[in-house]
């Protein structure tokens, strides 16, 4: 048994790393600290830690919860698990229900919140959280209604991995960094922007439901099962009993309901060992680690790569050709590497993969500086044609081509036909439809903040080009100094000079690319909006399914004159969605359940004219 200054010590161990995990700097991985922890419960389990609700510490207005927000408790193997069946089981009887039924739900790798009248709030210490309802105007989209409960603010899986992963270690550091920063980092900006980070509410999970003895017995499956239905990191499960009256029966205790078990499988591992190390250099220069292992089957999946997130990790766990390690599916998703066995002297490069430039290390990253660099120039093109949403078939290849054969910049790119692009090896077909494509973005109306937001500027994304965009017309930007960005609310010391600079200097090729005849749909001025007399005016709108009296881009384009802020998706600031033929019912249901108008084209024309 452990003395009490073993205890002691496992205690104040236990909270610094929960503190660094939940504030973005974790010092152990998740499975070490649950052993940790649930060794603390076996040595004292009526101490006072036990009992707290870990949460990330978060600025804002404390809001107290109607009913708390509770931790889970957890199990680690198929023997605890079954012990939580029998115990619901049992106390189910108490109440008539004789075979309970289990409803399992991902349990998600994110923030904890509950969403109610509109108001998000932290988990806090479950009784008392923060108000953090401002991250939806950052760019966070609500994937519930104002009523939502309980969830996570997440991110895309897929989306980090493609653009993050290497700058960031986990996705939960990006949502936190949303929910906390004073000033949010340019990668986090534009994945706000490309709507990567959600709240999620539970109740829209995929679930799976039965009995307990096929809970205990599929649980693995089950768990492989859901996981593969959501694009999101994963911590394990959540199983709970489905009938109220055995939830009530049972109840909780301070720390977590009782007839609820967060599913922790430490998941399959297996060894193997690495044959190369990929390394790919992105649009900021970042150069990242891929570890290509040989392929070995962990959980029902075939891994053949897993991350190392920096040179730094390489460097200091000595990871190169040879090396053999265990790697470990942790979540029922993401892959990763567990533990070296054996390690070799790494090789790191000492140029850029892509152009032979000598690398420059920043911390634990290395960044190729030369900003010609192929692989930069490829990526940066890519984030041009994906931002403008209406040039297709500039993916990722094309665009790879297209750089090998000479064409570097929008402008070049912009000026290409059907015979350049059959030159470059495109077919007859997808080379006029390229051209078709460059024609059709130039002249199909776009908005002038994304527009601006397309060329990549540094802390200048989507959200603050309108917020820009607000307080100076579209021509005014390339005199914007410093100061005149700072006076704007949202912008800071940092962002402001990086703003104005990035403007000035890219000016030139900014305003030949609009040349080419593009249609900037102007942000209307904050001053005018003000003195806007419309019934529309100030109102979160959405347009939906094929309009029948008018074109629906021309009607955006009057909304916005009239005052209106037109979304792109559904979301919790909706008030009004005008819908026509072929509209998605789940829009109409979604709209109303946030408390919007739903008006169909002739009930709008009818609100414009007064009529109603």
């Amino acid at each position: 048994m452990p003395t009490q200054k073993q205890i002691d010590q496992r205690v104040a161990d236990l909270k610094r790393y929960s503190d660094a995990y939940y504030n973005k700097t974790p010092l152990i991985e998740d499975l070490e600290y649950d052993a940790l922890f649930k060794e603390l419960t076996e040595w004292d389990p009526d101490n006072a830690f036990l009992q707290q609700v870990g949460s990330t510490i978060v600025k804002g207005t404390p809001y107290t919860h109607t009913t708390p927000m509770l931790s889970t408790e957890k199990a680690y193997t198929s023997d605890e698990l079954q012990n939580f069946v029998n115990r619901v089981t049992k106390e189910a009887k108490e109440v008539g229900v004789t075979s309970p039924t289990f409803r399992v739900t991902p349990k998600l790798d994110g923030m904890a919140g509950k969403l109610e009248q509109n108001i998000l709030s932290t988990r806090g210490n479950g009784r008392v959280g923060n108000v953090v309802t401002h991250v939806f105007d950052l760019g966070v989209v609500n994937k519930g209604n104002k009523n939502a409960g309980v969830g996570e603010i997440v991110m895309s899986l897929s989306y980090f991995e493609k653009n993050l992963q290497g700058i960031f270690s986990h996705p939960r550091n990006v949502v936190v960094g949303c929910v906390n920063a004073d000033t949010i980092r340019p990668e986090v900006q534009e994945a706000l922007d490309d709507d990567a980070v959600h709240f999620m509410p539970y109740y829209k999970l995929p679930d799976w439901t039965g009995s307990g003895e096929d809970l205990v017995k599929k649980m693995t499956q089950i768990g492989i099962d859901l996981a593969q239905k959501v694009d999101y990191p994963l911590d394990g499960m959540v199983a709970e009993v489905v009938e109220d009256a055995v939830k009530d029966h049972m109840g909780a205790t301070e720390h977590h309901n009782r007839w609820q078990i967060a599913i922790k499988e430490e998941g399959e591992c297996a060894e193997t060992v690495i044959r190369d190390i990929g390394w790919q250099t992105g649009r900021t220069g970042v150069i990242t680690p891929v570890l290509k292992v040989e392929p070995k089957e962990v959980d029902g999946a075939m891994i053949s790569n897993i991350t190392a997130h920096h040179a730094g990790m390489v460097k200091s766990k000595r990871l190169g050709k040879g090396a053999k390690i265990t790697m470990i599916r942790s979540g029922f998703v993401i892959p990763k590497l567990k533990e070296v066995l054996k390690g070799v002297e790494p090789t790191i490069p000492t140029e850029c993969p892509r152009c032979d430039t000598g690398i420059e290390w920043n911390n634990d990253f290395i960044l190729c500086p030369n900003t010609e660099c192929p692989a930069r120039i490829e990526t940066k093109l890519q984030y041009f044609f994906k931002k403008i949403e209406n040039a297709k078939g500039f993916g990722e290849r094309t665009i790879s081509t297209i750089v090998d054969h000479g064409a570097t910049t929008i402008l070049e790119i912009f000026a290409l036909k059907s015979a350049d692009f059959k030159k470059m090896g495109f077919g007859d077909k997808q080379s006029q439809n390229l051209e078709e494509a460059v024609q059709t973005a130039i002249s199909t109306p776009i908005e002038d903040a994304r527009f601006l937001s397309a060329f990549g500027l540094d802390n200048f994304g989507l959200g603050s080009a309108r917020k820009l965009l607000a307080h100076h017309k579209f021509a005014a930007l390339k005199d914007l100094t410093a100061d005149d960005i700072i006076a704007i609310s949202g912008f800071g010391d940092t962002t402001g000079p990086n703003i104005a600079t990035g403007l000035s200097t890219h000016w030139t090729t900014i305003q030949a690319i609009k040349d080419l005849g593009f249609t900037l749909q102007a942000t209307p001025l904050a001053s005018e909006l003000a003195s806007i007399e419309s019934p529309i005016a100030g109102k979160h709108m959405l347009f939906t399914g094929k309009m029948e009296q008018g074109n629906r881009d021309d009607m955006k384009l009057h909304a916005k004159s009239e005052g209106a802020k037109v979304l792109s998706k559904i979301n919790s600031k909706i008030e009004i969605l005008v819908y026509g033929p072929g509209a998605a019912q789940h829009k109409l249901d979604s709209a109303r359940g946030f408390g919007a108008q739903v008006l169909t084209e002739t009930e709008y024309n009818a609100l414009l004219r007064g009529e109603s």
